[in-house]
């Protein structure tokens, strides 16, 4: 027993961490490799280890000595027996399957002849197998990959598909030596340059690349397309970042605006390297039509598909992914986290974890701005406190993020911040349009269209336009690099996927050297916004940024009074 070391390990596969020990920042590195933060309080966090936090490890090569080295050398009490045995178990069942290819038939093999007895004898499995191949190969129906790997992971064995995939339709992709505006020299950082390595198109050829929102998975996509120099599909979640793909397309590759297509709502282009929004491949008439768009899939000879923020794929776009399993398919996101729950989906049909690159890493690196997360807690105004108290749950969501009162919190922050350039994000356009109208900025929203949201973009990035006012559309590929203050005044239902991609527009190095950002949540105090608030910090906690909570009476109105008593000085 060393109770000056960190960790109290129970035998129910959580781990309780204490914030305040010097070695906590080291630790936490470590626990993030295979386990999950379930809850942030102050002083004490508590990590979950799972079957697929274990099996994302051991994709990305973490091994059992690894995970029970940094459990042992921290624990205070000592590992259980019954831990470490389930850390085994779990661990080495990854790789205890494998798909692989001969010839033209895919096999699923196994040195563990007990296992493959069991899956022989699942009903469930039945469909997706045809023959037995002595007694380490079971042939498979090659149309059936992906299913096939769906049913393994709910039985606890994760397959490692080795079975190999199609070259596609040769495409002569090359990176630049410049930059798209030619000012600059343009190299892949070393950070990047692993994450394509770990996506290897000899090694796997598919799986996850979770990377921070500002450290470039754009870039580190388009070097992978290099690496495989095939036909690309690439999936986003909006038009926005289907030109932004685009723009770094053809400014950082030798590709022509003749190989590179758009297909969205506007246009339907299908070219060499083609890119799609989520949103027009699950369009149809009615619930009760197909999914027109969906022959996107099959419409060339693709070598490479990308889901861009790949925490978002479609429910549909799997079945569709399902299907396309000797296709390599490349993952991109800054958070595995899915609201849906359907994670082991996204590890058996796009891949697993290869690569996960920690943003306090980058942060110290250089490569990301210091940001420190405020959480602003504001009293209900008189006229909210009686709609709210009189309102059913989810109108007193609204209501609480719709306070009034957070007006007179923005003017605070405004002025405690005069010169730095500004983001204002909110979920509610009518309080966006309240805050326009009562600051003067322009407002984008998803009826501005594209012409004038990149004008506003273009102002904002030059430093012409230091506010600007956004809504959620603006969560996903905009590059506001200069952006230094982010000032969220109403959110989704605790969302960490729209936090972490919030946060993500001021993660920027700036221009003027100062790599400091201020990123402050304004929440309703003693409402259901405070309660989902919690569910945005715990992700922010998990990131490892400085995360305070204050009070606007605190806070806020005691910097007025002194800001007055300043001002009486002064006159005097």
């Amino acid at each position: 027993m060393d109770t000056a070391k960190p960790l109290i390990v129970q035998s129910d596969l959580t781990i309780l961490a204490e914030t305040g020990h010097p070695g906590f920042e080291e630790v936490r590195g470590g626990l993030s490799r295979f386990a999950e933060l379930v809850k942030s309080p102050e002083h004490l966090h508590t990590y979950r280890i799972t079957p697929l936090s274990l099996w994302n490890a051991a994709a990305a090569g973490v091994d059992v000595e690894e995970i029970a080295g940094c459990l042992q050398a921290h624990s205070k009490f000592g590992v259980p027996p019954s831990v470490l045995s389930l850390i085994r178990k779990y661990t080495r069942r990854y790789g205890v399957l494998r798909l692989v290819q001969v010839g033209a038939e895919v096999f699923l093999v196994s040195e563990d002849t007990v296992v493959l007895k069991e899956i022989r004898a699942r009903e469930t499995l039945v469909p997706y197998l045809t023959d037995t191949r002595g007694e380490r190969a079971i042939a498979v129906a090659p149309e059936h990959r992906g299913l096939l790997k769906m049913e393994l992971i709910k039985l606890g064995y994760p397959a490692e598909d080795l079975a190999g995939y199609r070259s596609g339709e040769f495409v002569d992709i090359s990176l630049t030596s410049h930059d798209h505006a030619g000012e600059e020299a343009f190299r892949l950082r070393d950070y990047q340059r692993q994450a394509v390595a770990a996506f290897g198109k000899e090694n796997g050829g598919s799986g996850v690349l979770v990377l921070p929102c500002g450290a470039g998975k754009t870039i580190v996509g388009i070097a992978a397309m290099a690496e495989c120099r095939c036909a690309t599909l690439i999936l986003t979640s909006n038009v926005t970042s289907v030109k932004q793909w685009k723009r770094e397309l053809l400014g950082k590759t030798n590709l022509t605006d003749e190989q590179v297509g758009e297909y969205s709502g506007s246009q339907k282009e299908v070219r060499p390297v083609t890119i799609a929004t989520y949103q027009i491949l699950t369009h149809r008439a009615s619930k009760t039509d197909s999914f027109a768009h969906m022959k996107l899939f099959h419409e060339r000879e693709w070598g490479l598909i990308i889901y861009d923020e790949v925490h978002l794929l479609p429910a549909p776009v799997f079945r569709a992914t399902a299907d396309i399993q000797a296709t390599r398919r490349l993952g991109l996101t800054a958070t595995l986290v899915r609201e849906d729950g359907r994670e082991e989906d996204v590890f058996s049909l796009v891949g697993p974890k290869k690569y996960d690159m920690a943003w306090k890493q980058l942060e110290t690196m250089g490569w990301l701005a210091k940001v420190a997360c405020r959480e602003v807690r504001v009293p209900l105004s008189s006229l909210d406190r009686d709609r709210y108290s009189a309102s059913g749950a989810r109108s007193q969501f609204r209501i609480a993020g719709e306070n009034a009162a957070k007006l007179g919190v923005i003017d605070w922050l405004l002025r405690r911040h005069p010169n730095e350039q500004t983001l204002i994000i909110g979920q509610y356009l009518d309080q966006l349009e309240t805050i326009a109208a009562h600051t003067g900025a322009p407002m984008i929203s998803g009826s501005v269209d594209h012409e004038r949201r990149e004008a506003l973009y273009a102002k904002f990035k030059s430093g012409a336009l230091p506010l600007l006012i956004v809504s959620k559309v603006a969560n996903f590929a905009v590059d506001l690099p200069d952006a230094a203050i982010a000032i969220q005044v109403s959110g989704s239902f605790g969302s960490r996927q729209e936090e972490a991609q919030r946060l993500g527009r001021i993660l920027r190095p700036k221009k003027n050297g100062q790599n400091i950002a201020v990123f402050y949540s304004l929440v309703s105090t003693d409402t259901k916004e405070q309660d989902f608030a919690l569910k945005r910090q715990l992700f922010l906690v998990e990131q490892g940024y400085e995360y305070t909570i204050t009070s606007w009476e605190q806070e806020g109105q005691a910097n007025e009074v002194r800001a007055g008593r300043e001002e009486n000085a002064a006159g005097h």
